[in-house]
């Protein structure tokens, strides 16, 4: 995992390295200055001269300044690593989510994805930046100011060999407890963004059923769920601080009690004045470092899970791969379903798909039709190799799809799903989605083919017109019209509609089909569509019903064999029949 992470550092291992050499430059001046006023203190008492006092003083001020300057710039290089290695992770996470197939965005919830590249991210970045700071010079100043204060105060010194097991047992205690409420907690961290995500998606529906009360209710039971963990955790990390300060004030009172035992005992030969201030310095520099050593441990307590959690978006591979020698042009339109069985996991129990064996001639129009649940867009997800055939093998110009380059595949595969997503932005840039290169000439045409220049034109700003995210302030039939468009733009040998002009009337369905025929010729076009209208004048049309082809054939053919498609028909057009 640690080996994962550090991947991620790159460019900011220099700053990462550098931190710790001032940091230690910073300790062992901190660590030198007690030891000059013991020096002073006792030349002090001897009697000296304010000659020899200006000159230690001129050496403490000296030393304290750089100390501060260490300090200072240990600082800056700790910020700029910490900030780049947390830049970096998520760079390094969001760039693997982008290769993620279908089936590994499955394995992982929306919320989850985003409670990863942020709330872990940073847990994991406050962890290295103690790492890089904190952690380095805490056991430094420890050592020497272990060695000092042994130095300075001998026998009293061994104060800190009793204190410090004391302290790591309860610290380990402490983690042991901790760790497993932290792993829980997170896990709930991700139902809780899921809540807020579909919350603030759904709000036109929460809004419109009077359903505000039930989602507070619904957000604040989860929201408690994650309270009470952290609050457990809370509990036992609190009982670090106090066992930290206990330790300390014994051995503080230790020092004072014999310390001032001893020098009035020796009369100042076995410990003097000088050495006893200095002993007291290097306790409270070692019990100050045991503090923050405890909190350090404490955040890298907490950032583990956190840690563990990135590394598995970071370890996930894609489960669709280039082949080793991929090949980069797409003949044509065709399509082939060679006896083909498909499902989503190794674990379904049912395939999606059974029995698909299809071809498709390029330039054919082909029409799809079957109730909710009967695995048309599991079939068409399988051209554009968003999932694998569990069997069989899809072909597209004549090759097997996992031959291809996924790029090239997708680029003349356009898709437009079931669910249109507009993105944040003006027309123009949604569009160009389509072809980054795309002219405005161009942008027009392919507007004009999805019958949407005429509603586009009709803003204010025409093509520059502003599109909320999400496409909220445009209707469903216009979003649907400039995803068209948008998927047109790539000039692609396969054109697939998943239910795409279900929210535009009946006129205007015709009409982009009508342009469809007569400006995109030899492109081959599926649509998938509930109503008989939409996929009529196609060349052939499938039935599907629980995962299999039903039926094959044009309109009039399947009217006079195949019950299903005669039903369907029949009950759309029964409500027609009554108005005239």
């Amino acid at each position: 995992m640690i080996k994962k992470l550090m991947g991620s550092i790159r460019e900011y291992k220099s700053a990462s390295l550098k931190a710790p050499l001032f940091v230690s430059m910073e300790v062992v001046m901190e660590c030198i200055i007690p030891f000059i006023i013991a020096r002073l203190v006792n030349q002090i008492k001897a009697g000296c001269g304010l000659d020899v006092i200006a000159k230690y003083g001129a050496l403490l001020v000296v030393m304290a300044a750089l100390s501060l300057t260490f300090g200072a710039v240990a600082g800056s290089y700790c910020a700029t690593a910490a900030c780049g290695f947390a830049k970096n992770l998520r760079k390094d996470m969001f760039y693997n989510i982008q290769t993620y197939s279908f089936e590994n965005i499955d394995r992982f919830s929306t919320s989850s994805l985003v409670t990863r590249l942020t709330t872990d991210v940073m847990n994991v970045q406050l962890a290295y930046m103690m790492i890089v700071r904190t952690a380095i010079r805490c056991p430094l100043m420890l050592v020497f100011a272990f060695c000092m204060a042994f130095i300075m105060g001998g026998k009293m010194g061994l104060i800190f060999l009793v204190v410090i097991p004391i302290l790591g047992t309860g610290l380990i205690l402490v983690i042991r407890k901790t760790m497993p409420l932290f792993r829980r907690v997170f896990k709930k961290y991700d139902n809780l963004n899921s809540s807020i995500q579909e919350n603030i998606k759904g709000i036109r529906v929460v809004k419109a059923f009077v359903r505000e009360d039930y989602e507070e209710k619904k957000f604040a039971a989860a929201a408690q769920d994650v309270c009470n963990d952290f609050t457990r955790a809370e509990r036992i990390l609190a009982l670090n601080g106090p066992m930290m300060q206990f330790c300390m004030y014994t051995v503080m009172s230790f020092v004072l009690s014999f310390g001032s035992y001893t020098i009035i005992t020796s009369r100042g030969l076995a410990l003097d004045v000088g050495q006893f201030s200095s002993l007291l310095t290097y306790s409270f520099q070692i019990l100050s470092s045991l503090m923050m050593l405890s909190m350090v441990f404490v955040m890298i307590t907490m950032a583990s899970e956190s840690a563990q959690r990135i590394v598995e978006v970071l370890d996930e591979k894609s489960t669709l791969a280039n082949p080793e020698q991929p090949l980069y042009e797409v003949k044509d339109g065709s399509i082939d379903f060679d006896h083909v069985n498909f499902k989503y996991s190794a674990k379904a129990e049912k395939m999606a798909l059974a029995n698909i064996d299809l071809h498709i001639r390029s330039g054919e129009t082909i029409g799809i039709i079957g109730g909710t649940g009967s695995s048309k867009t599991s079939l068409i997800q399988l051209i554009s190799r968003l999932y694998d055939a569990t069997e069989g093998v899809v072909k597209v110009g004549g090759h097997d799809v996992r031959e291809y380059d996924l790029e090239t595949l997708r680029d003349m595969v356009a898709v437009v799903l079931q669910k249109n997503v507009l993105f944040s932005g003006t027309i123009k840039e949604n569009l160009r989605w389509g072809n980054k290169d795309a002219t405005d000439d161009e942008l027009i045409e392919a507007c004009k083919l999805a019958q949407a220049d005429e509603f586009i034109t009709q803003f204010p700003d025409g093509y520059d017109t502003y599109i909320e995210q999400g496409g909220t302030n445009v209707s469903g039939g216009q979003k649907q019209r400039l995803c068209i468009a948008r998927a047109l733009l790539k000039k692609p040998k396969i054109l697939i509609l998943d239910d795409s002009t279900s929210a535009v009337d009946t006129k205007t369905d015709a009409l982009i089909r009508k342009a469809f025929r007569e400006f995109i010729p030899d492109t081959t076009k599926i649509i998938i569509a509930q109503r008989i209208s939409s996929v009529q004048d196609a060349d052939r049309i499938l039935v599907m019903d629980k995962g299999t082809i039903q039926a094959v054939g044009t309109h009039e053919e399947l009217l006079a064999s195949n019950e299903i498609y005669r039903e369907v028909y029949t009950s759309q057009n029964k409500a027609g029949d009554g108005n005239e």
